[in-house]
């Protein structure tokens, strides 16, 4: 497989502060093996050994110890600094160099699956897609902090709005994306939201609006470790379920 590999493991985790005044938030454990080596192994079940590591100036250094050069886990790893947070695609934008003229995806480092994405990326790479999203019918108040897609009668995915108050639907764009290289011209054009960051949905809509996005909804479970509350029902769901983990196919 051609398809490279992007982790997005920089950004202040101020929601989970103040265990992450002390290491980088992707550092913290999950149950028995520091969180980001869940996206490690997401992208390893796929057949990806190309990755890129992004991560902040604030212990950088950890994260580069702790994963060294991939030589353990059966992979290559690349790093690159983001030296402030500006949204995913800013980080996205810093792969540009990394994936040159590849396919790849980038995974969210505090994002946990229980299924392999390797039909998911079989898909995307032998088709003429721009852009793959993968879909987790969530809970309404997940789906309150989050990217939700709305659907047409086809269900095919028509839009992606961020963090409604109202959601239309619980069908939460979880940190998985597949783009081809293109994605980084389309990032220079973003404008940053009204929080003063670029925003992943514009991302989504731009591909939509083209006709080159597809969606793959999960049929497993999918947890996201962002905040404290998250990080401690986390824990105690993997401590309970790891050995759907381990099997995982």
């Amino acid at each position: 497989m051609t398809l490279k590999g992007v982790i997005l493991a920089g950004g202040t985790g101020s929601r989970l502060q103040p265990l992450t005044n002390v290491t980088n938030k992707h550092l913290l454990p999950i149950y028995n093996k520091p969180m980001i080596y869940y996206p490690i192994e997401t992208l390893k079940s796929a057949g990806i050994k190309d990755i890129l590591v992004i991560t902040g100036k604030d212990h950088a250094g950890d994260v580069f110890k702790l994963l060294g050069s991939g030589k353990d886990f059966g992979v290559n790893f690349t790093f690159k600094v983001q030296d402030e947070a500006g949204g995913l695609p800013q980080a996205i934008g810093l792969a540009s160099d990394f994936a040159h003229d590849s396919k790849f995806v980038s995974i969210n480092g505090d994002n946990i699956l229980f299924e392999s994405i390797k039909t998911a990326a079989n898909e995307f790479e032998s088709s003429e897609d721009q852009s793959k999203v993968l879909l987790y019918e969530g809970t309404k108040e997940e789906a309150m902090s989050a990217g939700v897609a709305v659907f047409d009668d086809d269900g095919k995915v028509t839009e992606v709005i961020e963090k409604p108050k109202n959601p239309p639907t619980n069908q939460i764009v979880i940190g998985v994306y597949f783009y081809t290289p293109d994605v980084f011209e389309i990032i220079k054009g973003l404008k940053p939201s009204a929080r003063g960051e670029l925003e992943i949905a514009d991302i989504h809509n731009h591909y939509i609006k083209q006709g080159k996005l597809s969606a793959t909804k999960l049929t497993k479970h999918w947890l996201d470790a962002g905040t404290i509350d998250e990080l401690a029902s986390v824990n105690t769901y993997i401590h309970k379920h790891s050995t759907e983990l381990d099997g995982k196919e």
